[in-house]
């Protein structure tokens, strides 16, 4: 495998290094080949989108765009696996807005997948989760970089420039994962239907121990997936492929997720005790006040 120098793993569903005709008119017309909802990408900005799908940590790609997870809609049939008996009709809604109590919205689910009956009558339907990774520092200077000559510079060396873009997993999980557990998820489990999530590999295993139950018990399935790089033709390509599945209770991912690891109480009390004793050699701005009489 080839090693590289810069963060970018995937442009517009391609390797950097592929320069075929169908790449080089993905690149050219912003086009998106993952079943995004328009034929374009419109990560970041719809007139100059950021077309980076995954990006490099030590040579493996991580994806990074939720779209990615599209890939020839495997993550439905996997979810439908899950949700529904086999045989059972279904289909595939996306961007559903769901409302609490008092109609204000707890978000949109990524894809909502309805079963139905031979009139088209929905008779069960279950939510699944899409989790791409947050990314710390910058992509967009790399990427348009890229743009401006992607056959000179698929080789790029950026590791010296100024903040080299990285995954940022507790920021992920911190900042989307929960809280769509919490929100959405709270209000799905009230309903007694299921949730899939469709998670990387990279990103599932930064995340704390999950109880797994058997799936007939489970309320959550975590569907992991990875990017395997494989020839396609004289190229070759990242290709979306299911890992593992981890079956789990609601109450116990959430409260696993949600529930920090505690550090050393010795060691916040050394900070206390580090923070007082340097308030106490400053002198104060204001008196101490004293206790009247």
């Amino acid at each position: 495998m080839q090693s590289f120098l810069h963060p970018l793993a995937e442009i517009f569903g391609f390797t950097a290094t592929d320069q075929s005709p169908k790449a080089q008119r993905y690149r050219l017309h912003r086009l998106c080949p993952f079943n995004n909802k328009v034929p374009n990408c419109t990560k970041d900005k719809a007139k100059n989108p950021l077309g980076v799908c995954s990006i490099l940590q030590y040579n493996k790609p991580v994806i990074t765009c939720p779209v990615r997870f599209r890939e020839e809609w495997l993550i439905t049939d996997d979810a439908a696996s899950f949700f529904f008996k086999e045989g059972i009709q279904w289909s595939s809604l996306t961007e559903v807005r769901l409302n609490d109590a008092y109609g204000k919205s707890a978000g949109n689910i990524d894809v909502v997948l309805v079963a139905y009956d031979e009139k088209g009558k929905v008779i069960d339907f279950g939510a699944l989760e899409i989790q791409a990774v947050y990314i710390s520092g910058n992509v967009r200077d790399p990427f348009e970089y890229y743009m401006q000559d992607p056959k000179a510079r698929c080789f790029m060396d950026w590791t010296g420039q100024p903040n080299y873009p990285r995954p940022d997993y507790l920021s992920s999980s911190r900042k989307r994962l929960a809280p769509q557990l919490l929100f959405k998820g709270g209000i799905l489990n009230s309903w007694h239907k299921k949730t899939a999530v469709a998670i990387n590999k990279s990103f599932f295993d930064t995340l704390p121990s999950l109880n797994p139950v058997p799936k007939n018990e489970a309320d959550i399935a975590w569907f992991i997936y990875d990017l395997e790089l494989i020839s396609d033709g004289d190229q070759e390509r990242y290709q979306l492929t299911k890992i593992d599945v981890v079956y789990s209770g609601f109450q116990s991912a959430l409260l696993s997720i949600t529930t920090a690891s505690p550090g050393s109480v010795e060691n916040f009390l050394k900070l206390l005790q580090d923070k007082l004793d340097e308030q106490l050699e400053t002198p104060p701005n204001n008196k101490t006040l004293e206790k009247p009489f």
